[in-house]
């Protein structure tokens, strides 16, 4: 069944919600399923056992970076080559991302788990948090190519146009998780290991159904075994046009390293394990936006493929307006009962008394977020990595991580937790600087035909 055919021609609106709002289902379920496993620890283990889960965060990070690199690149050749009548193409860019999933999983699989102990401590784990982190991230380690898998082809499903398969794959995995915490944390008395075996056997679930979905032909890409074989300009496109999204997460994981080694030398075990916190209740009030970037992607990749430059200039704008809203309202949230909030994962004084303070500050720029988030999905969506880039490294690598090196030696701890608006502030007015003259580009462009782009742009 082709389902891409509706991108270039069903209205703007209408098709947001559509591609949208399977993607936006799904990871509110994931999102759901990160707390309850958070919530699942901190009362089952403790507040070391949440530690050790924000000290392993980084190689999950690191994971995500690579499944984002290769998946959003692999989908940015799909939804463009299927908009200029290049299914062939489409499809060896799929076959190629099997082959570097299979290959980069397994060799973060073994290298990791030769040195475990370096990268933890590397992490900023304690004496104390060590054991917890090892616990964990051993079992993670394992699974790794299940979860590579799964976030990378899923890319290309909501790029073809398949967004209900791809909102199936997280709500399958993220209802999987909540049944199996509670089961292997209280159940089988497995602690820690138990929350980590969870997400593992559920990521191969994912896996054996997106492997069904593309065997059974029920995409309209059909992948042979010629398409395996890397192909030098499908991998350096992939990478080039993904790695945006990528540098984004794998600075999400250095940032971490750097954030996680302050927090102990500035507030010790509990300032960790409290942001551990603050961490997973942004990321449940925040994914929902990246459901929006996931339902954008394929239509501005398919519309400037195709070379309806307007429909994707539209469909960018709408998209920035709604995660505005959004990211709006989760400061709201997160500002007026931060206290409420910290009492659900755990009855710790220490942590709600230093979580709630440091969940104001944290959020308080986090208006500005939704801009951005659409901002590098539109040009990842347009092939263009070099802003993809600049974006994806601006707010992490170039501003927060050093505000965080930096302001704590004047402010304390307090000064890490300033670091995050600040850098939130500064990122967004570059954003903006980028974004608009990017827009009146593609509006500039529709009303020149000899400038219409190819899906090789």
């Amino acid at each position: 069944m082709n389902h891409s055919s509706q991108l270039g021609s069903e209205r703007i609106g209408r098709l947001l919600v559509r591609m949208s709002a399977p993607a936006m289902v799904g990871l509110i379920v994931q999102a759901f399923y990160n707390l309850t496993d958070t919530i699942f620890v901190g009362r089952g283990v403790g507040s070391l056992a949440i530690a050790g889960i924000a000290i392993s965060f980084p190689v999950q990070i690191l994971v995500m970076a690579l499944a984002q690199t290769f998946g959003i690149g692999a989908a940015s050749i799909v939804s463009r080559s299927l908009g200029a009548g290049e299914p062939k193409r489409a499809q060896r860019a799929l076959g190629n991302l099997f082959t570097l999933v299979i290959l980069s999983s397994a060799t973060i699989a073994i290298l990791g788990s030769l040195y475990i102990d370096p990268l933890l401590r590397l992490f900023g784990a304690t004496e104390t948090i060590l054991p917890y982190g090892q616990d964990y991230l051993r079992v993670i380690l394992f699974g790794t190519p299940f979860f590579l898998f799964a976030m990378a082809t899923n890319a290309v499903v909501r790029a073809e146009g398949n967004a209900r398969v791809a909102m199936g794959t997280m709500i399958i995995a993220g209802l999987l998780n909540i049944v199996l915490d509670p089961l292997f944390i209280y159940g089988f008395h497995m602690g820690i290991r138990g929350a980590a075996l969870a997400t593992v056997l559920a990521q191969l679930t994912t896996v054996v159904y997106l492997v069904y979905y593309f065997v059974r032909g029920r995409s309209s890409l059909r992948t042979r075994m010629a398409d395996l074989r890397l192909d030098r300009g499908i991998v350096w496109e992939s990478f080039a046009v993904g790695i945006g999204s990528g540098l984004r997460n794998a600075a999400g994981s250095f940032t971490t390293i750097i954030l996680n080694n302050t927090l102990a030398a500035y507030g010790g075990d509990i300032a960790i394990a409290s942001f551990g916190v603050i961490n997973r209740m942004i990321m449940f009030l925040v994914l929902p936006m990246f459901g929006i970037v996931q339902g954008l992607m394929p239509v501005v990749g398919f519309n400037y493929g195709a070379g309806q430059l307007d429909r994707a200039r539209h469909a960018v704008r709408l998209s920035a307006l709604v995660t505005t809203i959004m990211s709006f309202a989760t400061t709201v949230i997160l500002v007026a009962a931060p206290a409420f909030l910290l009492r659900i994962f755990t009855d710790d004084t220490a942590l709600i008394t230093m979580g709630v303070p440091a969940t104001r500050v944290v959020v308080i720029a986090f208006p500005t977020v939704g801009v951005q988030v659409i901002a590098a999905g539109m040009y990842q969506a347009l092939g263009r990595p070099l802003p993809a880039m600049v974006l994806a490294l601006l707010r992490q690598v170039i501003l927060l991580t050093p505000l965080i090196v930096v302001l704590p030696r004047f402010m304390d701890l307090p000064g890490v937790w300033a670091s995050f608006p600040i850098a939130d502030g500064l990122a967004a007015l570059v954003t903006a600087l980028m974004l608009i003259p990017a827009l009146r580009a593609l509006r500039d462009r529709q009303s020149h035909p000899n400038m219409e782009p190819s899906a090789k742009t």
